[in-house]
């Protein structure tokens, strides 16, 4: 990574950290006229670029290629012999996320932020101290230090994936070692059911791997609303995953080749042997090492706690992204770095995020999309709502695209016709999404929405149709 760094090596701003909410930060305050760094020891664009959010949709792109090469003759097309080299489908995957990094690295030099190699920590009042591999780097000072460290897979006491025992590793996965597979589990599988979770489980499961996923609490994508987690999991036990929910697994025994997971569920354990075992239970936000020790930083449950301006108790110190705790996604992260960097310069009309206004996706197949109140939620905070529902078998571009297995629902206030939430499940509802953020960003009402037009034949009708029938004006259902 290339160090540049001011002679006086003094600046207006200081990003520890340069993942997806550290660089945007660091850019934003150049575009504002303030001289920004970027103090990263690993990889510009942090996780998410390098071993999370890109590199993973390059694996689940070729997973869904795979599948509807299976089904091809639905499509009037013969394929014969049809396999896949796994080596190629990882060395794609990593090259998509170098491809990026390298962008991001492009994007600081074209905006003139200093690039410092190495781990920073605070070192004082304004201060930042940066190492790489026990030796220091350079000495920065600025008025303003954003930290934007980020997180790491949460480790449970028993069931960790590295151990003195060099096997651990290679048996016992994280994300990361479930990115970079030297071959093909036969069996695998996966504690939590969370996006990572299942996203790693849809990979595997369409490539051919015999998958069981336990869950914790009573259904898989808990955070979704409960009938968008009910049809996506019929839609995996379809595929063939076995899905134990209200489970906890409580030991992983390794053998040569194989781990021995003990579950419990129902009061009654059961002992399952798989090839590998892939942990999504969480995550822990990277607060060590930072020289938090002698500042009014608060830390609580590993995340560093914030206001709504992302400021933390020390004065001129900021934190933003998955060190501050969830919703744990890369454009929460951008956009906290942004309205951080807008505060500090004084930008006319910022304002704090609202989280309610943030969408979540899931890239398993069937994709799962959501932003807003859940039914239930809706309901518990005392909204009388009307609920709309639209199914993927009535609308037409479903169809035709082979993808007839789907749902958007759309929740709204009763009274003043708000649109508090939306859920999907099915084919590129990931993309579909952005609609709804944009109605919720907008503060738009079913009115609004009813009265726009929507393209034909394309997807995005049934976020039309939905809220029509929470109306009971639905025309194609």
């Amino acid at each position: 990574m290339e160090i540049k760094i001011n002679t006086d090596n003094s600046f207006d701003l200081i990003v520890i950290g340069g993942g997806p909410g550290g660089y945007v930060a660091a850019i934003r305050a150049a575009q504002l006229g303030m001289k920004a760094a970027v103090v990263e020891g690993q990889h510009l664009g942090g996780i998410c670029l390098n071993w999370g959010c890109i590199p993973t949709k390059a694996l689940l792109r070729t997973a869904e290629i795979y599948e509807t090469l299976e089904r091809a003759d639905e499509f009037g097309i013969t394929v014969k012999g049809l396999s896949f080299d796994l080596e190629k489908i990882v060395k794609r995957s990593r090259s998509v996320a170098r491809r990026l990094s390298g962008g991001v690295g492009h994007l600081l030099k074209k905006n003139k932020v200093a690039v410092v190699d190495g781990y920073g920590r605070l070192d004082g009042p304004g201060k930042v101290a940066v190492e790489k591999d026990g030796h220091a780097v350079a000495d920065l000072a600025a008025k303003h230090i954003i930290l934007a460290t980020g997180a790491r897979a949460r480790a449970l006491p028993g069931l960790e994936p590295a151990t003195k025992n060099k096997d651990r590793g290679r048996l016992i996965w994280t994300y990361k070692e479930a990115m970079i597979p030297e071959a093909m589990p036969k069996s695998l599988l996966v504690v939590g059911s969370g996006a990572i979770g299942i996203e790693f489980a849809s990979f595997y499961r369409t490539l051919g791997a015999e998958v069981t996923v336990v869950e914790v609490l009573p259904r898989v994508l808990p955070v979704e609303d409960e009938e968008i987690s009910a049809f996506a999991e019929k839609a995996f036990k379809k595929q063939g995953m076995k899905i134990i929910t209200s489970a906890t697994v409580k030991a992983l025994m390794e053998n040569k080749n194989s781990v021995t997971a003990t579950i419990e569920a129902a009061g009654k354990c059961e002992e399952l042997t798989v090839e590998r075992v892939i942990l999504a239970v969480g995550i822990v936000g990277n607060t060590e090492n930072i020289g938090l020790e002698k500042t009014r930083v608060k830390v609580d449950r590993t995340h560093v706690v914030i206001d709504e301006w992302c400021r933390t108790g020390e004065p001129g110190v900021y934190a933003i992204g998955d060190l501050t705790g969830p919703p744990w996604l890369a454009h929460k992260a951008s956009h906290e770095g942004i309205l951080c960097v807008e505060k500090i310069a004084g930008v006319k009309g910022a304002h704090p995020l609202d989280t309610s206004r943030i969408p979540g996706c899931t890239y398993c197949r069937p994709q799962v999309a959501s932003i807003g109140l859940t039914e239930k939620a809706a309901t518990e905070a005392g909204h009388k709502v009307k609920v709309g529902r639209f199914p993927f078998i009535g609308n037409g571009k479903a169809i035709a695209l082979g993808e007839p297995e789907g749902m958007v629902k759309t929740v709204f206030d009763a009274a003043t016709g708000e649109l508090l939430g939306a859920h999907m499940v099915g084919a590129e509802v990931t993309e579909l999404i952005q609609g709804y953020s944009i109605a919720k960003t907008l503060e738009t009402t079913e009115s609004e929405l009813m009265a726009t037009v929507f393209p034909h034949p394309t997807l995005s009708e049934m976020m039309h149709e939905s809220v029509l029938d929470a109306y009971g004006r639905a025309i194609h259902f």
